[in-house]
């Protein structure tokens, strides 16, 4: 591992994030503190918070309108919709690895483990897990394949060969 510098993060505040790159594995990694979210601008906290509101509002508009008073509804309910996507996948997943017991919701799991900032007591609790759990409480791949993944079958990119 080699230092790799540093990149910026600007929202909430700016800070800057320390990379290291392993030339084995030709990337880069981050230490991301633990209250940011993964691949995502923004905290843990303000998903959490954004996540609430959206289930106690009436409809995902009017918590869109709420949160994000900036943008067009249309650009407000995508930024929303994200949140609630994510926050919903991670739950789902941990529901089932951690044999919890409870519904994949913020308040069943802010029950169950006595706490009031449950995605970032989720990152001490799945710590195992984190390198393959999805963003924005893990450190995996986004869903839905933007980037390319390696793959043995194919070259060190993913890419199909061409034949």
């Amino acid at each position: 591992m080699a230092k790799h510098g540093t990149y910026p993060r600007k929202f909430p505040e700016f800070c800057l994030v320390p990379r290291w790159y392993c030339p084995t594995e030709r990337q880069s990694i981050s230490l991301l503190p633990d209250f940011f979210a993964s691949r995502l601008p923004g905290t843990l906290d303000e998903v959490e918070q954004a996540v609430n509101i959206a289930q106690g509002c009436g409809s995902q508009e009017a918590a869109a309108e709420m949160l994000r008073p900036d943008i067009d509804l249309p650009g407000a309910l995508r930024w929303l919709r994200r949140r609630m996507g994510y926050v919903r996948q991670i739950l789902t997943i941990l529901t089932g690895l951690l044999a919890t017991g409870c519904a994949p919701e913020l308040h069943a799991f802010r029950k169950k483990y006595a706490t009031t900032r449950v995605l970032v007591g989720l990152r001490e609790i799945a710590e195992a897990q984190l390198a393959s759990l999805p963003p924005i409480v893990g450190f995996g791949p986004r869903p839905g394949g933007r980037y390319c993944r390696r793959s043995a079958a194919n070259n060190r990119w993913g890419l199909a060969m061409a034949g």
